[in-house]
């Protein structure tokens, strides 16, 4: 997909559409220094990454102000969703270098967010609305390192692969929740895990 078929699909204005394409140019610029997406994905940025991030925007649940993404690594999907238009958004990443890129990346995408440098085991926490995460681990240890995210009425938001449903399987075994699953724009076996009421079972 090119930028502006990606565009389309997310239905972004051209004020949204800037602050992406500024992000997306400084990724690509530190990606030679920095390892901050797979090499191979990095020609297929807009279909593979801004796309599959944005694509959680419509899954945001209504009214929802506050997010945290975990292990945000460059960005995705969280600096994605601040771009776009959620207000108070938190990234966390333990990699110092890469947390300096996410500074870097919001300020030359003129979004205000914060930047944790910490691991996800060591941060100061308090319920949000939303929290994210994409590509950094199975269902269980994700709802292990939120749990001080969450609260009744949370959204947990996961990209997650073909082994969703071995994932949901062992993470019942600690935990309750509604799901809700929806397939990924991006790739086959992708899907959106869309997990509420989450409480330790």
């Amino acid at each position: 997909m090119t930028k502006d078929e990606v565009a389309r699909t997310l239905a972004l204005d051209a004020a949204t559409l800037a602050r992406l394409d500024a992000y997306a140019a400084l990724l690509t610029k530190w990606q030679a220094k920095l390892n901050l997406v797979g090499p191979k994905t990095l020609p297929d940025l807009w279909q593979r990454h801004v796309l599959d991030s944005g694509q959680l925007f419509r899954h945001l649940p209504p009214g929802a102000r506050t997010l945290v993404d975990m292990g945000s690594g460059a960005g995705f999907p969280g600096l994605v969703l601040a771009i776009m238009g959620v207000p108070s958004v938190t990234l966390i990443e333990a990699d110092r270098r890469k947390a300096i890129f996410l500074r870097e990346a919001a300020r030359a995408a003129e979004v205000a967010l914060e930047v944790r440098a910490e691991r996800l085991e060591q941060t100061a926490k308090a319920p949000v609305d939303v929290v994210t995460a994409r590509a950094l681990a199975p269902v269980a240890d994700l709802l292990g390192w939120a749990e001080g995210f969450l609260g009744p009425a949370t959204t947990c938001l996961f990209l997650k692969g073909a082994t969703v449903e071995d994932e949901l399987t062992a993470a019942r075994a600690d935990w309750m929740m509604n799901v809700k699953s929806s397939p990924s724009l991006t790739h086959p076996e992708g899907v959106i895990l869309e997990l509420t009421h989450v409480r330790r079972g």
